[in-house]
């Protein structure tokens, strides 16, 4: 299977062309922060919960093993995501 996304450098970029298909419910193995560099109306989803609109600036953590997903924005969604953490 193909990535919805594509890395470059710490930057991790979904285009606003993807498939919602390849949008698919998933878990990481480590735990993540997520920082919101741009993009509209795109949508963050943990399991058990409702979607949250993703706006520039935000960060959020996302606990190893935890099911999540992406929604579709309008424009692309660039995110830095820091994992390996040190907590």
């Amino acid at each position: 299977m193909v990535n919805p996304y594509t890395d470059e450098k710490e930057f991790r970029t979904f285009s606003c062309n993807v498939d919602d298909n390849e949008l698919v419910w998933h878990r990481d193995k480590t735990d993540r922060i997520v920082t919101v560099v741009e993009g509209e109306g795109w949508q963050y989803q943990a399991d058990n919960d409702l979607p949250i609109e993703l706006k520039e600036g935000d960060t959020f953590f996302i606990p190893a093993m935890t099911y999540h997903r992406i929604l579709k924005g309008k424009s692309d969604l660039k995110i830095k995501i820091k994992e390996n953490l040190d907590v």
